[in-house]
């Protein structure tokens, strides 16, 4: 018998951390969020990386156009300087990497394209960075599957719509699924956590920066560093 197919969904991020792909190990696609509300204190336009020469890390944001109560897929970039400072704060952070030559022009080109909406860049260097992990997993828009509801209903009808019956989730959203309502409707929950090993030269530094310091540490061996550190657990069992 087939294992119970389990579905991953996840605001759109730039330049995301290793535990958002750290849920997708073994599956094959990832929903994109993009429906629900843009958040300026989240991680859909922002996210951390080390420092260039000291130790710590750097923001790196990217400027957008507010607006109230916008969701993420209808979020405009204010405008597009910010492409050359964060390629200069990548380039003199990870110079020096192991693999910044491996991967360095492919990233570039990235950095070298005109964006006008946010999600299009996001789901972009997401698309790059699984292909780097060596994850094959599609990218579906959420958008595009006329959910209802908020929250856990949303989430079950969003398992319903893919035909997917375990949800895999972070130990955030604990905090307001109703698991009651997931086990009467048969949905399994599973809650994924993600402990950031130590890496080649990256030891010792903050475990919440991009995936792309693991990957230009180690190389085609990140994805190693991400089983390691990968946990789930069920919450939610149903037949």
């Amino acid at each position: 018998m087939d294992a119970p197919a389990v579905l991953v969904a996840h605001q759109p991020a730039y330049l995301p951390w290793p535990g958002y792909f750290s849920r997708l190990l073994d599956v094959d696609e990832l929903v994109l969020l993009d429906h629900v509300q843009f958040s300026e204190r989240g991680w859909q336009h922002r996210n951390q990386v080390r420092a260039p020469g000291r130790a710590g890390q750097v923001w790196l944001t990217v400027p957008v156009q507010r607006r109230s109560r916008q969701p993420i897929n209808e979020v405009r970039l204010a405008d597009s300087s910010w492409t050359c400072r964060h390629w200069r704060t990548l380039s003199h952070a990870y110079a020096r990497a192991p693999y910044w030559p491996t991967y360095r022009e492919q990233l570039a080109s990235f950095y070298e394209a005109s964006w006008e909406r946010l999600l299009p860049l996001d789901a972009a260097l997401t698309g790059f960075l699984l292909d780097v992990l060596g994850l094959r997993v599609r990218l579906v828009y959420s958008s595009n599957l006329r959910l209802t509801g908020t929250r856990t209903a949303m989430l079950m009808n969003l398992c319903e719509r893919t035909g997917r019956q375990i949800l895999r989730v972070g130990s955030g959203a604990l905090a307001y699924l109703d698991l009651e309502l997931l086990r009467a409707n048969g949905v399994g929950l599973e809650v994924a956590t993600y402990t950031h090993p130590p890496h080649g030269a990256a030891r010792g530094t903050a475990p919440g920066l991009s995936v792309l310091d693991l990957v230009f540490h180690e190389g085609p061996a990140a994805l190693d560093v991400l089983r390691a550190g990968a946990r789930t657990e069920r919450k939610v069992v149903v037949p």
